[in-house]
């Protein structure tokens, strides 16, 4: 769906062209104004602004903008200040836009062919000639120049502009589309929105304030903000009439400086973007918008539909290791704990969002070799003897056996974690005795979140064990049974952790 906007603001009226007059003599200003009191070009009138020198001249052209015409003395403080001029606005101001008319009263001290062609002088006129009509003529004449220059020009830049702006919006599409989850999606596309509006203005980043939310029966859900208080998540009663304002009216709106992209899903969501801070939104903005909108609502129902294939994976998987959980009476609420503290270590040691969402995902799966496990064995509740051991330790093998044919990353990840988490830092575990880095860092996670969800919890063959006995018996086995590194880090954020508890308790 294209992105079209509603805005409700009057025409401005057009500004008046601006006359520079440099002469030093004031009836030439007075006669000047004058005569063309009356003039118009495109619906615009004319507006003066007067200098007696040349280097008054020079002042007024270094400050104002679109000047469109100068009226140019030659001779003022020297014989050729006004040469001088001319060359200056052209070498020195790069003004090359501007129309220059210069008008002497002695032209015998500036011959016309010479001054035309060596100081970029677009007319030549004795002042004695320039009666009411003539000046007429040559305003006229020289001011639809002006014009015509500057809409080349901003045709020229428009061009470039566009596709410097198309090779913004295929690369920003490029990393929208490679977000995996909700947050990263919408906040990829507050960045790139925000670039595509801004890229002369990095610091605009911080002024602007911008929410990404999804709207679904009537529901706002902030997924992602940019904002001068990043903690406030909020949706403010000013943002709710804008937001209710673009779901209403099915179309993005832009009013004052505030924008409302709307970008519909095929199912009953609609993701929308608030942005506060953007003072203009050209033309070229604006189709520059309409071509990343549609690839952002493709982007997004791709987003929801893998979504949905996500959940649904997670959902199964999470109800296989309850099954696996439930024959050895463990809650099953010790997969999604475990699941999440291997998720916060991973974080916390510095693996690709990825990697950690990879893990969090393939974590449940670690014990699934217990399905062959026999109840003898897996429920008994005081310690195994050294026969009940083997048929134990079977079970990672069994667990990788299951899932290591899959060309599924997340089985494939559960595969090696289900065959190494018993494996210690020393290499005194098992199945395969492998030790250090040797062992998959996913192992490594794993098996420090096993082993603090077991201590923390009670089993059928022990109570729950105190926090602190639990940090000094797993500090203990730093460098034997779990990697140091992987060990500190879930020691240096405990009270996550045990948050973590409290959410999923048995």
């Amino acid at each position: 769906m294209p992105l079209s906007f509603i805005k409700q603001t009057e025409k401005p009226l057009p500004p008046p062209w601006k006359i520079v007059i440099v002469d030093d003599e004031k009836d030439i200003h007075t006669i000047t104004k004058m005569a063309l009191k009356r003039f118009t070009l495109d619906d615009r009138g004319l507006t003066f602004l007067h200098a007696y020198s040349a280097e008054e001249g020079k002042k007024i052209l270094a400050e104002e903008e679109d000047v469109a015409l100068v009226f140019l003395d030659v001779v003022m403080e020297t014989d050729d200040a006004g040469l001088m001029l001319a060359k200056w606005m052209r070498e020195v101001l790069n003004n090359h836009f501007t129309r220059i008319v210069l008008r002497t009263g002695q032209p015998g001290q500036a011959p016309e062919e010479k001054v035309i062609v060596e100081y970029d002088i677009n007319d030549y006129k004795e002042k004695t000639e320039l009666n009411r009509t003539k000046l007429f003529t040559t305003v006229f004449t020289a001011l639809r120049a002006y014009r015509d220059i500057i809409k080349i020009d901003k045709a020229r830049i428009y061009q470039e502009r566009y596709r410097s702006g198309l090779e913004r919006v295929i690369s920003s599409t490029s990393s929208i589309l490679e977000q995996r989850t909700l947050q990263q999606f919408f906040s990829g596309l507050l960045q790139q929105v925000v670039s595509l509006l801004h890229t002369d203005q990095p610091s605009a980043l911080l002024q602007i304030t911008g929410i990404g939310a999804i709207y679904s029966k009537q529901d706002y859900r902030v997924i992602a903000q940019i904002s001068d208080d990043s903690g406030d998540d909020s949706i403010g009663s000013e943002i709710y009439q804008y937001l209710n304002k673009a779901i209403d009216s099915r179309c993005s709106i832009y009013e004052d400086d505030i924008l409302v992209g709307y970008f519909p899903s095929q199912g009953d969501k609609v993701s929308l973007l608030f942005l506060r801070g953007i003072k203009n939104l050209n033309s070229i903005d604006r189709k520059l918008l309409e071509v990343f909108s549609g690839n952002v609502s493709l982007a997004f129902d791709n987003l929801l539909l893998n979504k949905e294939i996500i959940d649904t994976q997670e959902d199964l998987i999470y109800r296989l290791g309850d099954v696996v959980e439930s024959r050895s009476n463990e809650a099953g609420n010790h997969i999604r704990r475990m699941a999440e503290v291997s998720y916060l270590i991973a974080k916390k040691i510095g693996l690709p969002q990825k990697e950690c969402l990879l893990l969090k995902q393939a974590a449940p799966m670690h014990d699934i070799g217990k399905v062959a496990t026999p109840d003898a064995v897996l429920l008994k509740p005081g310690k195994l003897d050294d026969a009940e051991m083997t048929i134990m330790k079977d079970h990672p093998s069994i667990g990788y056996n299951i899932l290591h044919g899959s060309k599924r990353p997340i089985l494939q990840n559960a595969a090696i974690i289900s065959q190494q988490h018993h494996e210690k830092y020393n290499g005194q575990g098992y199945p395969q005795g492998l030790a250090g880095e040797d062992i998959h860092i996913f192992a490594r996670i794993v098996a420090v979140a096993d082993v603090f969800d077991a201590l923390t919890h009670k089993r059928c063959y022990k109570e729950a064990w105190p926090i602190a006995e639990v940090i000094t018996v797993m500090t203990e086995s730093s460098g034997s049974h779990f990697d140091p590194k992987v060990l500190k880090a879930l020691l240096d954020n405990i009270d996550l952790a045990v948050a973590i508890n409290h959410k999923y308790p048995d």
